[in-house]
């Protein structure tokens, strides 16, 4: 495109006959030369454009709109431009997708823009292909995010409603435990007592479990467990837990083991709580004949309570979310069985005194369950 109007006619001849289209036009578009690929792939003739159309009057009306706004002060103050991709009117009125790149040129003193272009059908299919990829993938993401909204939304309506009941329940709860307190400090026959004896179990059990509750709902809506830290003695707190344990489990052997100078500071409450989660848990798993083993160890810079029981040992799936809330009760038909809070609660407890809880299991070793909190 850039040689003199004398070209030899075989030069003319192969510019004319190239594998992409050429064209020159003056500075406002109007077409000065088209080779014969151009035309044949808008379906017109060199007559039909040559002094009588404009570029821009080939394009869709989009494309008017970004030669005017784009192209055209682009070019004037570029000098070129390169990959611009536009769609062309056929001769029929459909499009045609082609990339182009210009050059200005002066010629005697006189703007010339050469044009060169190719076919992008391949191209805009793909590009097609990627949006309609994009839009699906918005579209995708817009819908899990509702499904994620929806779903914390309707999991701080249970937590909610679960922290609402569990406190309106501790009224009733209370006078039944009041009631049998009563009935069994009366005269009553063995078989009375029996009876009494297990509403008064029964309640306890209630007592724990909406206690378990109440501190899930405080741990997940109201930014953790609180706690009130000063100093005790670990030994004594976690020997007063295991009184009070083996009146609720008499049927099991809980052994202490102390190791250390027992003072630290901690939640005494919060560490006897702990230690009756731990030990339910180990009671509901445990092997039955085998002592449960509870230490409770001071070091120089950190504190440990650890409950170990022999059994089966905890599957390694299990293991992995053993910690989370509701996913693991007791053994079923067990008089412990849960709603699988527990565990949550006491890793809550041990993260609110600045540790953390952590359990190992094995056919050979059986399960320990092991908190550790700094001393200070």
């Amino acid at each position: 495109m850039t040689a003199e109007r004398d070209l030899p006619a075989e030069k003319e001849t192969l510019l004319d006959s190239a594998a992409c289209a050429l064209m020159q036009t003056s500075a406002d578009g109007m077409f000065l030369r088209v080779n014969r690929t151009f035309c044949s792939w808008l379906g017109r003739t060199s007559a039909d454009l040559v002094g009588k159309r404009r570029f821009q009057d080939l394009l869709t009306m989009g494309g008017r709109i970004f030669h005017q706004t784009h192209w055209a002060p682009l070019l004037h103050m570029q000098g070129s431009l390169s990959e611009v991709k536009l769609e062309v009117l056929h001769a029929d009125g459909t499009t045609i997708p082609m990339i182009f790149n210009a050059i200005g040129v002066e010629r005697d003193g006189v703007l010339i823009h050469e044009l060169a272009a190719f076919v992008a059908r391949d191209r805009d299919r793909y590009e097609q292909e990627l949006l309609r990829s994009r839009k699906r993938l918005e579209e995708l993401v817009a819908e899990a995010t509702r499904l994620r909204d929806d779903a914390k939304e309707r999991a701080l309506s249970a937590e909610q409603m679960m922290g609402i009941v569990s406190h309106d329940l501790r009224n009733p709860l209370s006078s039944i435990m009041m009631a049998s307190a009563l009935l069994a400090g009366g005269e009553l026959s063995a078989s009375e007592q029996r009876f009494v004896s297990k509403i008064t179990r029964a309640s306890e059990r209630a007592n724990r479990l909406i206690g378990d509750m109440l501190d899930f709902t405080q741990a997940r809506l109201g930014g953790g467990l609180s706690v009130s830290l000063g100093p005790i003695d670990l030994h004594a707190a976690v020997s007063e837990s295991l009184d009070e344990l083996r009146l609720a489990h008499a049927g099991r052997a809980l052994l202490h083991v102390q190791s250390g100078d027992g003072t630290c500071v901690a939640d005494a409450s919060r560490l006897e709580q702990l230690v009756g989660n731990l030990i339910s848990n180990a009671v509901a798993y445990g092997q039955p004949d085998v002592p449960i083993t509870v230490t409770s160890a001071v070091e120089p810079a950190s504190c440990v309570i650890s409950v170990h029981n022999a059994g089966a040992p905890i599957p390694p799936v299990t293991l992995a979310t053993i910690f989370r809330p509701m996913t693991r009760g007791a053994a079923a038909g067990s008089a412990n069985r849960s709603v699988g809070l527990g565990l949550f609660i006491v890793r809550e407890i041990a993260l609110r005194h600045g540790g953390d809880a952590f359990v190992t299991s094995t056919a050979e070793g059986g399960t320990t369950f092991r908190v550790s909190f700094p001393r200070a």
